[in-house]
């Protein structure tokens, strides 16, 4: 048995690193190995890393077309693997975390930027998040409107520092254009925050109490 943490993957090696850094987080906690797979763009693949009993947990922060099709595609009808759901909207904490650290202050109107999806589920979490946050917008930075540099300028001017919170979980090129979105306050991608590497936990003691009650 053991553990894989799927990741989407990017060319980013900034990507890469945090995506180690979870992996090995989680390894602190638990007592078989924990391997990192790729859905897309980087190898391994979920395919060449699930090669015997596991529990995969997408690291995804929506249930978009990786997670619902991709990755259950790459791991094919095998009874011996127990695919959990993605991390999802309890990253919230972590974000609402990040914010502070960069320097939120009370009153500060939050934008929550996400990457964008052509998925409307996934879009339906990203809003879900932003309620969670009391963000007073949403915006993309890709694939979907509106752009976060219109939401911020749509909320600037009326007195109010505006504070864009990151739905994006390592740094790279998207997260990288939101320097210039105008804001007052740009808070940092999750990384590997302790509140996600709980969360990844949580969901494999979970799946490993299913398995022992189905044995």
């Amino acid at each position: 048995m053991k553990l894989v943490l799927a990741f989407h993957g990017t060319c980013d090696p900034r990507g890469t690193v945090v995506c180690s850094e979870i992996a090995a987080a989680v390894q602190e906690s638990v007592d078989l190995p924990v391997e990192v797979a790729y859905a897309d763009v980087r190898q391994p693949d979920v395919r060449s890393v699930v090669d015997g009993p596991c529990v995969v947990v997408p690291v995804f922060l929506a249930a978009g077309y990786h997670v619902r099709v991709d990755i259950p595609e790459q791991i094919g009808p095998r009874s011996d693997v127990v695919l959990t759901s993605p991390v999802g909207l309890d990253a919230v904490p972590a974000v609402r975390d990040r914010l502070r650290e960069a320097g939120f202050r009370r009153g500060d109107a939050v934008v929550l930027a996400a990457a964008g999806s052509s998925d409307a589920r996934a879009l339906a979490t990203v809003r879900q998040a932003a309620a969670l946050l009391g963000a007073a917008g949403v915006g993309y930075v890709a694939t979907a409107t509106p752009r976060v540099a219109d939401v911020v300028a749509g909320l600037s001017g009326r007195g109010r520092r505006v504070a864009v919170a990151s739905w994006l979980l390592a740094p790279g090129v998207f997260h990288g254009s939101l320097a210039a979105c105008g804001a007052d306050v740009v808070a940092e991608p999750i990384g590997a925050h302790p509140l996600v590497v709980d969360v990844v936990l949580r969901k494999y003691f979970e799946a490993r109490a299913v398995l022992s009650r189905s044995a």
